[in-house]
């Protein structure tokens, strides 16, 4: 990036609402910087003031977290995008200022700094096949943390149904079995304050061959 003197490095400190952006060539002359709106309007501003650099390249703070949004827009309009860790920029401050205090305009700095000075930043993709799996590992993990709570619920209920509760490890099938079995013999039919909309109704009434008591 250094051996090539027309390019310059744009840093950008993100945030959900706005940008702060600082222009630096490549021996780490300050070139020119603003805050923008992440609006459309903002956003093309920030476009038409970058114009004057035809050469560049963005090097933005965070793209996998409050930069990300930005990051995609710059790489849908076919521009060139790094990605700079917090932790990488954070130590630059310290050694450029002399001290940690942050602005947005300090974080642009360093952010541009660390994009002029270092080499192997990870550059910015898109990659439609990556969104897709990133979603399905989202919607995975969501579902277990459901499967999870459910079960939770579900032992806290057979333990006032059952003398002693279910075991630990305990499959549909066999809560299906053990809910049929509840009856008179059993510590309770039913927990003395469930309701027809407590979970305990939830649960007998989704298990697929077992019917919801009727209120009478």
């Amino acid at each position: 990036m250094n051996e090539d003197v027309s390019r310059v490095v744009i840093g950008m400190d993100p945030h959900k609402r706005t940008v702060t952006i600082e222009v630096m060539s490549a021996d780490e002359a300050v070139l020119g910087g603003g805050r923008f709106d992440t609006t459309i309007e903002g956003y093309a501003a920030l476009l038409e003031y970058v114009a004057a650099w035809p050469e560049r390249v963005w090097a933005i703070e965070g793209c996998e977290g409050a930069g990300r949004p930005i990051a995609l827009r710059l790489l849908a309009d076919g521009h060139d995008v790094i990605d700079v860790p917090a932790k990488l920029s954070a130590r630059v401050r310290v050694f450029a200022t002399g001290q940690g205090r942050k602005t947005d305009a300090t974080d642009a700095h360093s952010v541009a700094l660390v994009g002029s000075r270092m080499a192997g930043l990870r550059p910015v993709v898109s990659d439609a096949q990556l969104e897709v799996l990133r979603l399905l590992a989202d919607r995975r993990r969501s579902i277990g943390e459901e499967h999870t709570r459910k079960v939770g619920q579900l032992h806290r209920i057979l333990s006032e149904m059952l003398s002693g509760g279910a075991k630990q490890y305990l499959s549909a099938a066999q809560a299906r079995k053990i809910l049929a079995g509840s009856g008179p013999g059993t510590r309770s039919a039913r927990p003395a304050n469930a309701s027809p909309s407590s979970s305990w109704w939830t649960w007998s009434g989704s298990m697929p061959g077992r019917r919801p008591p009727t209120r009478s």
